[in-house]
Formats: C-alpha cells, sequence, structure tokens
C-alpha cells in the first residue's frame, strides 16, 4: 500500500470516528462526505433546528500532491496530531487553515 493510500484510510478512520460521536438532534442530520477517487473528506451536520438553519462543515481534509491538508477544524480535536500518532509523518500534513505565510512556524509542512 503506497503512502497515499494508507493517508486516506487514516482519514476516513478518523473522520468515521468524529462524526460517530456527534450527538444526532432532531431534524439535524450528520454527514460524512468521503470521496477517495478525488480526495476530499467532510463532516457536516445539516437540517434544520426549530426554525433555524443548521449547514455546518466541522472538519474538511483534503489530499493533495501526496500531503494531508487540514482546510478546517471546527471542533475541540486535533487531526493533525491524531494523524502523526497514526503514522502521517508532521512534513506530510499542511495546516491550510493557516496563510501561508504562518505555515513555516508550525511543526507540520508549509504545501
Amino acid at each position: 500500500m503506497d503512502k497515499v493510500e494508507k493517508y486516506r484510510e487514516f482519514v476516513q478512520v478518523l473522520m468515521t470516528r468524529y462524526a460517530e460521536s456527534d450527538a444526532v438532534k432532531d431534524g439535524v442530520e450528520i454527514q460524512l462526505l468521503m470521496d477517495p477517487v478525488r480526495d476530499h473528506y467532510q463532516w457536516m451536520n445539516v437540517g434544520w433546528k426549530g426554525m433555524k438553519r443548521v449547514y455546518s462543515c466541522f472538519i474538511h481534509i483534503d489530499i493533495k500532491d501526496g500531503k494531508v491538508w487540514l482546510q478546517q477544524n471546527w471542533t475541540e480535536e486535533d487531526p493533525a496530531a491524531e494523524l502523526v500518532e497514526m503514522g502521517v509523518p508532521r512534513e506530510d500534513i499542511v495546516l491550510g487553515l493557516h496563510p501561508p505565510y504562518k505555515r513555516p512556524f508550525t511543526d507540520y509542512g508549509v504545501a
């Protein structure tokens, strides 16, 4: 198994665990969107809470050019650290949610 296939597996396991821990509420659906062909992965909540529309993307991860890009994280989880624990080298994780000029100051890859 090549490294990108491993990264796909790791990301899917992580996202599934996160989504399964989410509390389901009446009228709100938990959606786990995984596209291993184009390497886009999202955990979303979609629906209605009373008269208010719920449409939230909690975590968005892409795999681009052999690296795992954390595009968004609105949770208290630390997916980058968990991916390192699973075996992804720090230099293969890019914190895309930070602007490019800040990435060299993180413990992760820059692009």
